[in-house]
């Protein structure tokens, strides 16, 4: 299988491969007619297409106290438009139940058996935490990081610390990483894969099965269409406004490995965006100690909205 190349290597092409069209072949000029007259010559049927700007991102500010790391990247003209701390590793949330997602669905010919359809839907549209702990122990933990760490490939995702395997949400990852993986599923993965994956994260629902409101970021900052999977930790156990609550989480002691945040609460938006899913975003955030979900909320999604100005 031919591998997608890095993210980052596009930016050596960024002149070379812009894939801004010719210039338009000049009309041809007035031909005299029978009778003398000046006769302008007949318009192609199809024009030549007039060059496309290409999308322009202006960095958003960020927070005093926050870590933000970034990347938007266009699969059109496959240039990263912005990156900030591409390689940055934090822990991943339930962004990893991206993972989990398409590791079952390439191992399982694309489909989904019929006793864990529900389960499975469950863990993309609404997060569903036991639904990811049951694929995550399926799937044989932290082999399925170091499977799709081969097939996509990935540079910084690692599993989870060898002390805490069952703990997915503390997998490592960095924004590049997680591009990597969206532009795997849009251009690599088989087409069943990427239908199936796609066709939950485009009905994302508002609030996760925990309760939590996960309308933040990309979807609260730009129109439809989209496809996202979001993420959250160390926000507590209860919801801080009502969404619908159910008890979910623990906090753990940092150990030794890549950097994941461990003690700071973390808040990720991630997705496909525009028509054609053109652009990518990923955008990681580890916020302060102690940081409400509802401030965080509001910062990421104000993130978000500079970052996607003008794209869709």
């Amino acid at each position: 299988m031919k591998l997608v190349p890095p993210l980052a290597a596009v930016l050596a092409c960024a002149v070379a491969c812009g894939g801004a069209d010719g210039p338009a072949r000049a009309a041809s000029p007035p031909t005299p007619s029978a009778a003398g007259k000046s006769t302008a010559a007949v318009p192609r049927a199809t024009a030549a297409p007039t060059a496309v700007p290409p999308a322009r991102v202006v960095p958003p500010k960020v927070a005093p106290g926050v870590s933000a790391r970034w990347v938007v990247y266009d699969r059109r003209t496959k240039k990263i438009l912005s990156q900030r701390s591409p390689k940055a590793t934090i822990r991943s949330a339930s962004v990893v139940k991206l993972l989990i997602a398409v590791d079952y669905l390439e191992r399982h010919g694309g489909r989904v058996a019929a006793a864990d359809a529900r389960a499975f839907g469950l863990m993309l549209r609404s997060s569903d935490d036991k639904a990811a702990t049951r694929f995550w122990n399926l799937g044989g933990k932290g082999k399925i990081i170091t499977r799709m760490r081969k097939r996509i490939p990935l540079a910084q995702s690692a599993p989870p610390p060898a002390a805490q395997p069952g703990f997915w949400g503390y997998t490592a990852i960095s924004a590049l990483d997680i591009a990597k993986a969206y532009r795997y599923l849009e251009e690599k993965a088989t087409p069943a894969t990427r239908k199936v994956v796609l066709g939950h994260l485009r009905t994302s629902t508002p609030c996760g099965t925990d309760g939590f409101d996960q309308s933040f970021g990309i979807p609260s900052a730009v129109k439809r269409p989209w496809a996202v999977k979001q993420g959250w930790s160390g926000f507590g156990n209860t919801p801080p406004y009502a969404c619908r609550a159910t008890a979910q989480g623990a906090s753990f002691t940092p150990v030794a490995g890549p950097d994941l945040g461990l003690g700071r609460p973390v808040l990720h938006t991630t997705g496909v965006i525009g028509a054609g899913d053109r652009y990518i975003v990923v955008v990681l955030t580890l916020n302060p100690a102690g940081a409400s979900y509802r401030t965080s909320v509001q910062r990421i999604t104000k993130l978000a909205k500079g970052l996607t100005k003008g794209l869709a």
